[in-house]
């Protein structure tokens, strides 16, 4: 295990199709990994027609999965595609909607990505409370850190306010 002291970890408030520092952004997708409403409307909408067409193969997803893509027009070179759980349907929602964050992490580690950007997965159109979803999501990020060699920056980067708080409250 390596000393992961350097990690930094920031939550801010703002649009995920919108982080131009930052090497990959992570959509939470539908299944078919299709433009939809919410963050994977923003992201695919930023990205072009290209991004669909790269996911369609990849297509369909499982909840807790991830896999990436180029980010085309979006101003980033990746995008990491995680599928949530919808909030009293996939279960365990909890563990499902732990995985999307593990393995995203693990996945840009693996790429060699620095830098990645998350949304509030499952807090949109899938039901998820927040302060739930604010509380699965930060601990999964502070377990996964320590397995991480290449990531040096985790964003949370959510729409609201409210939202926004929340996830404050669990920075450590």
């Amino acid at each position: 295990m390596t000393n992961n002291s350097h990690i930094k970890l920031e939550i801010v408030r703002g649009d995920i199709a919108a982080q131009p520092d930052m090497r990959a952004v992570v959509n939470a997708a539908n299944a078919q990994l299709r433009i939809g409403g919410g963050v994977a409307g923003a992201i695919h909408r930023g990205a072009g027609p290209g991004l669909e067409e790269e996911c369609r193969p990849q297509a369909p997803i499982k909840p807790g999965e991830a896999v990436i893509t180029g980010a085309y027009n979006l101003p980033n070179e990746y995008v990491i595609h995680c599928l949530g759980p919808v909030y009293g349907r996939d279960k365990p929602e909890d563990k499902l909607l732990a995985d999307c964050y593990r393995n995203a992490l693990l996945l840009a580690d693996k790429h060699k990505i620095p830098s990645v950007a998350f949304p509030a997965i499952s807090a949109g159109a899938f039901g998820y409370p927040v302060k739930e979803a604010a509380a699965v999501a930060m601990d999964t990020i502070y377990e996964t850190i320590p397995e991480l060699r290449h990531v040096k920056i985790i964003r949370m980067v959510l729409f609201g306010e409210l939202d926004l708080q929340e996830f404050e409250k669990l920075k450590r």
